[in-house]
């Protein structure tokens, strides 16, 4: 894409207006309405952006894409890789130890891994992300919340990583709640109510979703390519971090060597990407993410990430309710939610 004379870049208008003819839901979870394509549901203002990175983002075969689902662990995920792919220029010090600071102590997880749909959107036109993309040293470490079908083709085609990370769907939905709470813009209308956001969740309309089918085409491409994409698990992260990264790392083909694994760097990059030692870093402590109207405080992304703690907003009929209706969609697939099954 080229700027044109207003700052805008030229050709960034046409998926503009392929995004305001897609069907539109005049509700969603949070003070925006959503478009429909490809029968996914995209936040209005991240629809023309998305549709640009479909057509003209170039993968690369060392790129690293990380891929969940709102609130699903994108913060973490997008600090424990990164830690892992640079840990060759930026060791994970022990903490107290300011002598070599980590990227991470001085920046966002989202501005050292942003997501796609960031760079493509309109704030970023008058400067296209082409060049900035281009600009980027491999490997690249970059993320997205699209579905896989909303990926561009070069990127099943070059044989990059991706890494997709899934989440218990009620707690995702009570996570996102809280998110869509805090980056309201400031004296737009309240979040959708309870009762609302989740007949609308059940019913697939969601940031990206339906959650079922989201997780089902990521998994689906593990089970066909488990060289090129990784499915996690948010829960069995949290349960063993360690060896969970340990696998990350072979997979990313940068597996620890034994010196690593005698020296405890694992278990420093866990410590590093704690939720404790990032909530207690300035830049997540104060910096904002996004510009204009839709900016708003990192912090945001940092609130509990606790397994369970959907038990604390909803009643045992709503889980009921999403859970069955989330066995019903995966069945079938050989996804199942439950963290003893597949």
């Amino acid at each position: 894409m080229v700027a044109g004379e207003n700052g805008r870049a030229d050709g960034f208008s046409k998926y503009e207006a392929q995004a305001s003819s897609l069907p539109a839901s005049p509700r969603g979870q949070g003070s925006f309405p959503y478009r429909k394509y490809g029968g996914f549901w995209y936040p209005e203002h991240l629809m023309a952006p998305t549709l640009a990175m479909l057509d003209t983002f170039a993968a690369r075969p060392t790129d690293v894409i990380l891929a969940t689902m709102p609130k699903s662990g994108a913060t973490w995920l997008k600090a424990l890789v990164y830690a892992v792919v640079c840990r060759g220029r930026h060791q994970p010090a022990p903490a107290g130890d300011e002598r070599h600071p980590h990227p991470l102590l001085a920046s966002s997880p989202h501005e050292l891994v942003p997501f796609l749909h960031d760079l493509y959107s309109e704030n970023h036109s008058s400067a296209p992300p082409g060049p900035f993309l281009e600009g980027m040293p491999s490997p690249r470490v970059l993320a997205v919340h699209a579905p896989f079908t909303a990926l561009p083709a070069s990127v099943p085609a070059s044989g990059c990583r991706v890494v997709y990370l899934c989440r218990d769907p009620k707690d995702g939905f009570v996570s996102l709640r809280h998110f869509l709470d805090e980056k309201k813009p400031e004296g737009s209308p309240a979040i959708t109510p309870l009762a609302e956001a989740f007949d609308l969740f059940c019913d697939g309309v969601s940031p990206f979703g339906p959650v079922w089918d989201h997780m089902a085409g990521y998994w689906k491409e593990s089970v066909a390519r488990p060289g090129e994409v990784m499915f996690l698990r948010y829960e069995q992260l949290k349960e063993d971090a360690v060896g969970s990264v340990t696998r990350l790392a072979e997979f990313l083909g940068c597996p620890f060597t034994d010196e690593e694994v005698a020296g405890g760097v694992p278990e420093a990059i866990v410590a590093l990407c704690s939720m404790d030692r990032m909530r207690s870093v300035q830049a997540n402590r104060d910096g904002m993410h996004g510009t204009g109207g839709r900016s708003f405080k990192n912090s945001a992304f940092f609130r509990k990430g606790e397994v369970g703690d959907w038990k604390a907003h909803m009643t045992p009929e709503m889980a009921r309710r999403l859970d069955n209706i989330m066995e019903e969609k995966l069945r079938g697939s050989g996804l199942s939610l439950s963290l003893t099954g597949n």
